[in-house]
C-alpha cells in the first residue's frame, strides 16, 4: 500500500481542522433518510475533537451545478450530527466569504462548524485554485475522510490538501486498507457481484476482474444489456443499447480459459410495469417478449448465484440485482445479501458498497455488520478495485 499520512501522525491540539466529509446522503422533504455515511465518520470526528481541536466540516450534497439550490442544502444534516456527537453544531450559510471566515476564526477547541454545500460554488467542481485558497484560510490542518468523492478532481479534494498539512481520516484509511486487499492479495475464488444502469462506469471493473477474479455475477440493467447482447429479447426492460457491443466483447474475452467467468441471469422476474399492483411472473430469459419488463433475477439464477457465493474466498458486491425500491422486486437482492452474510459467517471476506446497496440495507433492515467491510463509496470503490488511481488519494501521497 502506498504511504499516505494518517490521522495518528497529525498534530491537532489547539488547531482548526478542516474535515472533508462525504455526507452526500438520501434526503426527502428536508429530512435525512440514510445516516450510514454520516455514522461512518463518527470515529474520525470524535478523534479530532478528543485531541483538543476545533472541527470545521466541509461536504457536498447532490448536483446543484455551482449555485444555491434549497433542496441540496446541508442544513438537515445538523441535527443528525448533533445527536451523533452529543454536541452543538454551528452552521455556516455559505462555505466561503467574510461571515464564514469570521465564524471559523471564532471557533474554540471542541467546537464544531458545518459549512453549507461546497457545490453551491462553481470553483469546487472546476478545481479552482483561488476557491481552494479560500477554504484553506478557514483552518490549519486538512483531513480527507470522503472516500465517496476521491475519484473526483474537485478543489476540496485535490487542490486543498496541497495547501495545508494533509492526512487521511480513519474511515478513508480503512477503505484503502480493505480495498487494497481486493487488488493486491484477494482470497480465492474472488467473486464480483455488480449491477447498475450505465455500462461505461462498470466496464473498467469488469475488465479488471476478468483478469484478476474468478466469477462475475451480473444483475440489474447491466445484466439486461448482456442478455440483449446475447441476442435475447428484453422487452421493455432498461438496458444500455450503446453498451451492447462492449458486452459482446467482454463475453468473448470471458470464454478464454484463464479469464473469470461472466454469469448472466438465466431467468427473471418480469412484469408489465414497475408498480405495486402489476402482475409478476418468473420466466426463462428466452421466453421474454413484447411489453415484459425485467425487474429482478429469477429463482434459478438466485440459486446459481448463491452456490457461487457459498464457495467464495472473497466477495465484492456493488449494486442491488433488481428494482429493490419495490418490495415485490427486492427478493433477488435479499437472497444475495443473506447468502453473502452466511458465507461471511463461515470465513468468506465480504466487501460491499455503493449508495443503492447501502439504501437497500437501510430500507429492509438488513444488518451491515454481517459483512467484513462496508465501503462508503460507489464510483470511488469501483474505480479503486478496478485498479485506477484516485486523484484525491494521489494528492495525499507523501
Amino acid at each position: 500500500m502506498p504511504h499516505y499520512p494518517v490521522l495518528a501522525d497529525a498534530e491537532l491540539d489547539g488547531k482548526k481542522v478542516l474535515l472533508r466529509a462525504g455526507f452526500d446522503v438520501a434526503m426527502e422533504g428536508g429530512k435525512v433518510m440514510d445516516t450510514a455515511r454520516i455514522e461512518a465518520l463518527k470515529p474520525t470526528m470524535e478523534y479530532i475533537l478528543g485531541k483538543g481541536a476545533a472541527l470545521i466540516i466541509l461536504s457536498h450534497q447532490g448536483r446543484p451545478k455551482g449555485k444555491p439550490v434549497p433542496e441540496f442544502s446541508q442544513k438537515p444534516i445538523v441535527p443528525v450530527l448533533e445527536k451523533l456527537l452529543g454536541k452543538t453544531v454551528k452552521f455556516a450559510e455559505s462555505c466561503r466569504g467574510a461571515d464564514t471566515l469570521k465564524a471559523a476564526k471564532a471557533l474554540k477547541a471542541g467546537e464544531i462548524l458545518f459549512l453549507e454545500n461546497l457545490r453551491y460554488e462553481p470553483g469546487e467542481e472546476k478545481n479552482d485554485a483561488a476557491f481552494a485558497k479560500e477554504l484553506a484560510a478557514l483552518g490549519e490542518v486538512y483531513v480527507n475522510d470522503a472516500f465517496t468523492n476521491c475519484h473526483r478532481k474537485h478543489a476540496s479534494m485535490v487542490a486543498l490538501p496541497t495547501l495545508l498539512p494533509a492526512f487521511m481520516g480513519l474511515q478513508l484509511q480503512k477503505e484503502v486498507e480493505h480495498l487494497s486487499k481486493v487488488v493486491e492479495d484477494p482470497k480465492r475464488p474472488l467473486v464480483l457481484i455488480i449491477s447498475g444502469a450505465k455500462m461505461e462506469t462498470k466496464v473498467p471493473v469488469v475488465e479488471s476482474f476478468l483478469e484478476r477474479g474468478d466469477d462475475i455475477l451480473l444483475g440489474g440493467c447491466i445484466a439486461n444489456t448482456f442478455i440483449a447482447a446475447r441476442g435475447f429479447d428484453v422487452g421493455t426492460s432498461k438496458y444500455d443499447k450503446e453498451g451492447m457491443e462492449k458486452a459482446q466483447e467482454l463475453m468473448l474475452e470471458a470464454e478464454k480459459t484463464e479469464k473469470a467467468d461472466i454469469h448472466i441471469p438465466r431467468d427473471a422476474v418480469i412484469a408489465t410495469a414497475a408498480s405495486r399492483d402489476a402482475q409478476k411472473i418468473d420466466l426463462p430469459i428466452e421466453n421474454i417478449v413484447g411489453d415484459m419488463n425485467i425487474l429482478d433475477i429469477g429463482k434459478v439464477t438466485v440459486e446459481r448465484y448463491k452456490s457461487i457465493i457459498a464457495k467464495a474466498g472473497m466477495v465484492v458486491w456493488n449494486g442491488p440485482v433488481g428494482y429493490y425500491e419495490l418490495n415485490r422486486f427486492s427478493h433477488g437482492t435479499k437472497r444475495i445479501a443473506e447468502a453473502i452474510a452466511a458465507a461471511t459467517a463461515k470465513g468468506t471476506v465480504s466487501i460491499i458498497g455503493g449508495g443503492d446497496t447501502l439504501d437497500f440495507h437501510t430500507r429492509y433492515g438488513y444488518p451491515l455488520n454481517a459483512y467484513t467491510f462496508v465501503s462508503t463509496g460507489g464510483g470511488a470503490m469501483l474505480e479503486f478495485i478496478g485498479g485506477k488511481k484516485l486523484p484525491a488519494l494521489e494528492a495525499l501521497k507523501r
